[in-house]
This record gives C-alpha cells, structure tokens and sequence, in this order.
C-alpha cells in the first residue's frame, strides 16, 4: 500500500515538474496586423496609412505590419502619392505584405512586389495573426 501511495505521489509531482516548464505562448498583444481592403484614396491617406505609420514610428506597437488586400492593390498601384507614403512607412520599419490573389484579379502583383512589397498569400498568414494574438485593424 505504501508503495502504491509512493508512486502516485511520485507521479503527481513529476508531471507538475514538466507542466511548469512547458513554453508559454509568446505574448503577441504589442504587435498590429492593418488589414487595409478599401479602394478610396481617402481611407488610405487619412486613416490607414496615417495610423500604421505613427503605430510604428511613436512606438504604440512593437511590430506592425500594413496588409494590402482587395481593392487597395490597384488602388496603391496607380497612385503614386500612396506608394511614397507606403515607402515612408517601409522605412519607418512598417513591414507591408499583399494577396497575391487579390493582386493578381487586378494584374498589379509584379509592380506592387517592384515597391518591396511582400507579394504572397495572405490567409494563412492573417490567420496565424489572428490565432497568434494579434491586434488587428480592418479598413
């Protein structure tokens, strides 16, 4: 019986020891993932661009990233007063990504990756945004 109890109590503090040192999921909550989807130059300059810049730049956010999706492709391609302010951004440290999808219904992936733009894919990684803790801003 003694050994019973020995072994049980041997087994409880065992897996506790190992439970204690799992990873803990990495605290995401100081990074912003912009979702910027609309075609209106206006949404772009007075309100996603102007917030993803000063997110980076005031340092609201450790990492930021701008996602150029549906609309805001073509939109960022023709309009050259948006593409200096994305490498504005850029330079401030703002990563910026595109769906290469969504580029492409438009024909305009080729120029947007010209921008340094990351050209790719873009629902497994805002999923993983997301799940990962991700604050997230959609205009």
């Amino acid at each position: 019986m003694k050994i019973i109890i020995f072994l049980l109590l041997a087994i409880s503090l065992f897996t506790r020891v190992f439970a204690q040192t799992e990873t803990k999921m990495e605290d995401n909550s100081n990074k912003l993932a912009v979702l910027w989807t609309s075609g209106d130059p206006d949404v772009a300059e007075k309100m996603a661009f102007m917030y993803t810049y000063n997110a980076k730049k005031q340092a609201w956010f450790d990492e930021v990233v701008l996602i150029v999706w549906g609309p805001s492709a073509k939109l960022l391609s023709e309009n050259k007063s948006l593409q200096d302010y994305v490498k504005k951004m850029q330079e401030a440290g703002v990563k910026v990504e595109a769906c290469i999808a969504c580029a492409r219904m438009y024909d305009v992936d080729k120029k947007l990756a010209e921008f340094g733009i990351d050209v790719k894919g873009m629902g497994t990684p805002l999923t993983k945004y997301i799940k990962e803790g991700w604050k997230t801003l959609s205009l």
